[in-house]
């Protein structure tokens, strides 16, 4: 029996107008939602690839994050505004609603836009590909993708530091 329910983005999207690259989920998972800021299951591995990536500590705590991303000029915000989706399973989105990424691409002068998964990579697309630059989808740091070695993971993400210069 399916538990799909309809979400809603509850938080900001994180960015300024020193910002240079754009990274792009699909929506909040639910430990995400409870906690008000991206990527937060404990076993995602967004974060711990992110830091890796860019040389510097694994931050500890949401400011942290937010600190880390404001230094390095990187924008957080995810493709939907809302939709049906089971649990964090982006499979099973339906219904979905975009997010309004002009105020964004308003603001900063996006250099590189970033998605985590495929999911929100076609989302992307789908919503978005005809006005703004194409995206760059990078592996899905969810607990549930094990389809790709962690230095492989890495490796990918290493390429966002190539758009920060």
């Amino acid at each position: 029996m399916s538990s799909e329910k309809r979400v809603f983005h509850e938080f900001p999207p994180l960015y300024d107008e020193s910002s240079k690259v754009l990274i792009l989920g699909s929506i909040p998972s639910p430990k995400s939602r409870a906690l008000g800021f991206y990527y937060m299951h404990p076993q995602n591995r967004f974060w711990r690839m992110l830091s890796e990536a860019l040389g510097e500590e694994l931050p500890a705590d949401i400011e942290g994050r937010k600190m880390l991303c404001k230094k390095h000029g990187i924008a957080l915000w995810d493709v939907l505004q809302s939709c049906d989706i089971d649990g964090a399973s982006d499979a099973s989105i339906k219904n979905a609603v975009p997010n309004d990424l002009k105020q964004i691409f308003d603001t900063a002068d996006i250099k590189a836009v970033f998605t985590t998964g495929k999911k929100a990579y076609s989302l992307y697309c789908r919503f978005f590909g005809d006005d703004f630059p194409s995206a760059i989808c990078l592996p899905s740091t969810s607990p549930a993708n094990r389809t790709i070695s962690e230095a492989e993971m890495l490796k990918c993400y290493q390429t966002i530091a190539q758009y920060l210069k």
